[in-house]
Protein backbone atom coordinates (compact mmCIF):
# COMPACT_ATOMS: atom_id res chain seq x y z
CA UNK A 1 0.00 0.00 0.00
CA UNK A 2 1.25 3.46 -0.75
CA UNK A 3 2.72 5.34 2.19
CA UNK A 4 1.08 8.65 1.25
CA UNK A 5 -1.84 9.57 3.44
CA UNK A 6 -3.69 12.62 4.59
CA UNK A 7 -5.05 13.23 8.06
CA UNK A 8 -8.68 12.65 8.95
CA UNK A 9 -10.61 15.56 10.35
CA UNK A 10 -12.06 14.79 13.81
CA UNK A 11 -15.81 14.24 13.98
CA UNK A 12 -18.00 17.03 15.19
CA UNK A 13 -20.24 15.36 17.74
CA UNK A 14 -23.88 16.37 17.94
CA UNK A 15 -25.28 17.59 21.20
CA UNK A 16 -27.50 15.04 22.96
CA UNK A 17 -30.57 17.28 22.64
CA UNK A 18 -30.02 17.62 18.91
CA UNK A 19 -29.76 13.83 18.65
CA UNK A 20 -32.96 13.49 20.70
CA UNK A 21 -34.79 15.87 18.39
CA UNK A 22 -33.52 13.97 15.35
CA UNK A 23 -34.70 10.67 16.82
CA UNK A 24 -38.16 12.13 17.48
CA UNK A 25 -38.32 13.47 13.93
CA UNK A 26 -37.41 10.03 12.55
CA UNK A 27 -39.95 8.31 14.80
CA UNK A 28 -42.77 10.77 14.13
CA UNK A 29 -43.88 9.33 10.72
CA UNK A 30 -44.32 5.88 12.29
CA UNK A 31 -46.43 7.34 15.09
CA UNK A 32 -48.57 9.25 12.61
CA UNK A 33 -49.18 6.15 10.47
CA UNK A 34 -50.08 3.95 13.46
CA UNK A 35 -52.37 6.60 14.96
CA UNK A 36 -54.13 7.25 11.64
CA UNK A 37 -54.89 3.61 10.89
CA UNK A 38 -55.88 2.80 14.48
CA UNK A 39 -58.22 5.77 15.02
CA UNK A 40 -59.43 6.64 11.49
CA UNK A 41 -59.32 3.44 9.44
CA UNK A 42 -60.09 0.91 12.18
CA UNK A 43 -62.06 3.39 14.26
CA UNK A 44 -60.87 1.87 17.52
CA UNK A 45 -59.09 3.39 20.52
CA UNK A 46 -55.68 2.14 21.55
CA UNK A 47 -56.13 -0.88 23.86
CA UNK A 48 -53.30 0.19 26.18
CA UNK A 49 -52.62 3.89 25.74
CA UNK A 50 -50.34 4.12 28.80
CA UNK A 51 -48.26 1.17 27.62
CA UNK A 52 -48.06 2.66 24.14
CA UNK A 53 -46.85 6.02 25.45
CA UNK A 54 -44.36 4.38 27.80
CA UNK A 55 -43.00 2.17 25.03
CA UNK A 56 -42.73 5.12 22.65
CA UNK A 57 -40.71 7.10 25.17
CA UNK A 58 -38.41 4.10 25.75
CA UNK A 59 -37.94 3.62 22.01
CA UNK A 60 -37.17 7.32 21.62
CA UNK A 61 -34.60 7.26 24.40
CA UNK A 62 -33.08 4.00 23.19
CA UNK A 63 -32.74 5.29 19.65
CA UNK A 64 -31.21 8.52 20.92
CA UNK A 65 -28.64 6.73 23.08
CA UNK A 66 -27.81 4.38 20.22
CA UNK A 67 -27.27 7.16 17.68
CA UNK A 68 -25.30 9.27 20.14
CA UNK A 69 -23.19 6.25 20.99
CA UNK A 70 -22.41 5.77 17.31
CA UNK A 71 -21.34 9.39 17.04
CA UNK A 72 -18.94 9.31 19.98
CA UNK A 73 -17.72 5.71 19.76
CA UNK A 74 -18.16 3.46 16.73
CA UNK A 75 -17.75 6.05 13.96
CA UNK A 76 -14.52 7.50 15.41
CA UNK A 77 -13.29 3.97 16.14
CA UNK A 78 -13.78 2.91 12.52
CA UNK A 79 -12.14 6.06 11.23
CA UNK A 80 -9.16 5.82 13.56
CA UNK A 81 -8.57 2.12 12.89
CA UNK A 82 -8.75 2.66 9.14
CA UNK A 83 -6.26 5.52 9.41
CA UNK A 84 -3.96 3.45 11.66
CA UNK A 85 -3.98 0.51 9.24
CA UNK A 86 -3.31 2.90 6.35
CA UNK A 87 -0.33 4.39 8.19
CA UNK A 88 0.93 0.90 8.98
CA UNK A 89 0.97 0.21 5.26
CA UNK A 90 0.19 -3.51 5.62
CA UNK A 91 -2.49 -4.75 3.24
CA UNK A 92 -2.47 -8.16 4.92
CA UNK A 93 -3.43 -6.85 8.38
CA UNK A 94 -5.97 -4.49 6.89
CA UNK A 95 -7.68 -7.35 5.04
CA UNK A 96 -7.39 -9.62 8.09
CA UNK A 97 -9.11 -6.98 10.21
CA UNK A 98 -11.84 -6.56 7.58
CA UNK A 99 -12.52 -10.29 7.51
CA UNK A 100 -12.56 -10.60 11.31
CA UNK A 101 -14.88 -7.62 11.58
CA UNK A 102 -17.34 -9.03 9.06
CA UNK A 103 -17.25 -12.58 10.42
CA UNK A 104 -17.39 -11.63 14.10
CA UNK A 105 -20.29 -9.19 13.85
CA UNK A 106 -22.33 -11.50 11.63
CA UNK A 107 -21.94 -14.84 13.42
CA UNK A 108 -23.65 -13.42 16.53
CA UNK A 109 -26.36 -11.50 14.64
CA UNK A 110 -29.74 -12.39 16.25
CA UNK A 111 -31.61 -12.06 12.96
CA UNK A 112 -29.24 -14.53 11.30
CA UNK A 113 -29.65 -16.98 14.19
CA UNK A 114 -33.44 -16.78 13.85
CA UNK A 115 -33.37 -17.28 10.07
CA UNK A 116 -30.92 -20.19 10.36
CA UNK A 117 -33.02 -21.98 12.97
CA UNK A 118 -36.22 -21.45 10.96
CA UNK A 119 -34.52 -22.66 7.79
CA UNK A 120 -33.38 -25.83 9.57
CA UNK A 121 -36.95 -26.52 10.75
CA UNK A 122 -38.36 -26.03 7.25
CA UNK A 123 -35.70 -28.26 5.73
CA UNK A 124 -36.46 -30.97 8.28
CA UNK A 125 -40.20 -30.72 7.69
CA UNK A 126 -39.60 -30.94 3.95
CA UNK A 127 -37.51 -34.11 4.40
CA UNK A 128 -34.46 -32.36 2.94
CA UNK A 129 -32.49 -33.15 6.08
CA UNK A 130 -33.19 -35.74 8.82
CA UNK A 131 -35.79 -34.48 11.28
CA UNK A 132 -33.58 -34.80 14.36
CA UNK A 133 -32.25 -32.21 16.78
CA UNK A 134 -28.55 -32.72 15.95
CA UNK A 135 -29.24 -32.64 12.21
CA UNK A 136 -31.22 -29.41 12.45
CA UNK A 137 -28.56 -27.84 14.65
CA UNK A 138 -25.81 -28.90 12.27
CA UNK A 139 -27.65 -27.39 9.31
CA UNK A 140 -28.38 -24.13 11.18
CA UNK A 141 -24.78 -23.81 12.38
CA UNK A 142 -23.46 -24.51 8.89
CA UNK A 143 -25.72 -21.85 7.44
CA UNK A 144 -24.63 -19.30 10.07
CA UNK A 145 -20.94 -19.98 9.50
CA UNK A 146 -21.43 -19.80 5.73
CA UNK A 147 -23.14 -16.42 5.94
CA UNK A 148 -20.58 -15.07 8.42
CA UNK A 149 -17.72 -16.27 6.23
CA UNK A 150 -19.32 -14.68 3.19
CA UNK A 151 -19.62 -11.30 4.95
CA UNK A 152 -15.98 -11.52 5.97
CA UNK A 153 -15.04 -12.25 2.35
CA UNK A 154 -17.26 -9.37 1.24
CA UNK A 155 -15.50 -6.88 3.52
CA UNK A 156 -12.13 -8.15 2.31
CA UNK A 157 -13.22 -7.65 -1.30
CA UNK A 158 -14.62 -4.19 -0.61
CA UNK A 159 -11.55 -3.04 1.32
CA UNK A 160 -9.20 -4.30 -1.40
CA UNK A 161 -11.33 -2.48 -3.97
CA UNK A 162 -10.77 0.77 -2.09
CA UNK A 163 -7.03 0.12 -1.87
CA UNK A 164 -6.76 -0.63 -5.59
CA UNK A 165 -9.30 1.95 -6.74
CA UNK A 166 -11.42 -0.50 -8.73
CA UNK A 167 -14.85 0.72 -9.96
CA UNK A 168 -17.62 -0.62 -7.76
CA UNK A 169 -20.32 -0.76 -10.44
CA UNK A 170 -18.38 -3.31 -12.51
CA UNK A 171 -17.83 -5.56 -9.49
CA UNK A 172 -21.48 -5.34 -8.41
CA UNK A 173 -22.67 -6.15 -11.94
CA UNK A 174 -20.42 -9.21 -12.05
CA UNK A 175 -21.64 -10.26 -8.61
CA UNK A 176 -25.34 -10.07 -9.48
CA UNK A 177 -24.70 -11.84 -12.77
CA UNK A 178 -23.21 -14.66 -10.72
CA UNK A 179 -26.29 -14.57 -8.45
CA UNK A 180 -28.56 -15.01 -11.48
CA UNK A 181 -26.50 -17.92 -12.78
CA UNK A 182 -26.43 -19.63 -9.37
CA UNK A 183 -30.18 -19.08 -8.96
CA UNK A 184 -30.68 -21.24 -12.05
CA UNK A 185 -28.36 -23.98 -10.76
CA UNK A 186 -29.10 -23.98 -7.02
CA UNK A 187 -31.82 -26.10 -5.37
CA UNK A 188 -35.13 -24.25 -5.29
CA UNK A 189 -35.53 -24.69 -1.54
CA UNK A 190 -32.32 -22.73 -0.80
CA UNK A 191 -32.91 -19.74 -3.11
CA UNK A 192 -35.30 -17.84 -0.85
CA UNK A 193 -33.09 -18.46 2.18
CA UNK A 194 -30.08 -17.20 0.24
CA UNK A 195 -31.85 -13.99 -0.73
CA UNK A 196 -33.02 -13.38 2.84
CA UNK A 197 -29.51 -14.04 4.13
CA UNK A 198 -28.32 -11.03 2.18
CA UNK A 199 -30.66 -8.82 4.19
CA UNK A 200 -30.18 -10.09 7.73
CA UNK A 201 -26.39 -9.63 7.65
CA UNK A 202 -26.52 -5.83 7.78
CA UNK A 203 -27.00 -5.40 11.52
CA UNK A 204 -27.00 -2.26 13.64
CA UNK A 205 -23.40 -2.89 14.68
CA UNK A 206 -21.98 -4.11 11.38
CA UNK A 207 -23.26 -1.22 9.28
CA UNK A 208 -21.80 1.67 11.33
CA UNK A 209 -18.41 0.01 11.79
CA UNK A 210 -18.09 -1.12 8.19
CA UNK A 211 -19.23 2.24 6.84
CA UNK A 212 -16.80 4.10 9.07
CA UNK A 213 -14.03 1.71 8.01
CA UNK A 214 -14.68 2.30 4.31
CA UNK A 215 -14.98 6.08 4.57
CA UNK A 216 -11.99 6.33 6.90
CA UNK A 217 -9.85 4.18 4.62
CA UNK A 218 -10.80 6.15 1.52
CA UNK A 219 -10.06 9.37 3.40
CA UNK A 220 -6.65 8.06 4.45
CA UNK A 221 -5.31 7.02 1.05
CA UNK A 222 -4.17 9.79 -1.21
CA UNK A 223 -6.04 9.80 -4.50
CA UNK A 224 -9.22 8.22 -3.11
CA UNK A 225 -12.50 10.11 -2.83
CA UNK A 226 -14.56 9.18 0.27
CA UNK A 227 -17.82 9.86 -1.60
CA UNK A 228 -16.81 7.68 -4.57
CA UNK A 229 -14.60 5.04 -2.98
CA UNK A 230 -15.62 5.08 0.70
CA UNK A 231 -19.09 3.62 0.34
CA UNK A 232 -20.15 0.27 -1.09
CA UNK A 233 -18.94 -2.18 1.56
CA UNK A 234 -22.51 -2.80 2.69
CA UNK A 235 -23.47 -3.67 -0.89
CA UNK A 236 -20.83 -6.41 -0.91
CA UNK A 237 -22.00 -7.59 2.52
CA UNK A 238 -25.51 -8.06 1.09
CA UNK A 239 -24.38 -9.60 -2.19
CA UNK A 240 -21.89 -12.23 -1.05
CA UNK A 241 -24.23 -14.14 1.32
CA UNK A 242 -26.60 -14.88 -1.58
CA UNK A 243 -23.75 -16.41 -3.56
CA UNK A 244 -22.27 -18.35 -0.65
CA UNK A 245 -25.59 -19.67 0.69
CA UNK A 246 -26.67 -20.94 -2.73
CA UNK A 247 -23.27 -22.60 -3.02
CA UNK A 248 -23.78 -24.07 0.45
CA UNK A 249 -27.14 -25.45 -0.64
CA UNK A 250 -25.62 -27.01 -3.76
CA UNK A 251 -22.84 -28.65 -1.76
CA UNK A 252 -25.13 -29.79 1.06
CA UNK A 253 -27.48 -31.45 -1.46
Amino acid sequence: MRQCFRAINPLNYKAPLITLFGSFRDLLPILVVVTFFQLVVLGQPFPDLLGLLTGTVLVLLGLTFFLYGLEISLFPLGDNMAYAFARKGSVFWLLAFGFALGFGTTIAEPALIAVSDEAAKVMANGKIIPDTGPSRQQYADGLRVTVAFSVGAAIVTGVYRIVRGWPIHIMIMIGYLLVVIMTILAPREIIGIAYDSGGVTTSTITVPLVTALGVGLASSIRGRNPMVDGFGLIAFASLFPMIFVMGYGMLYR
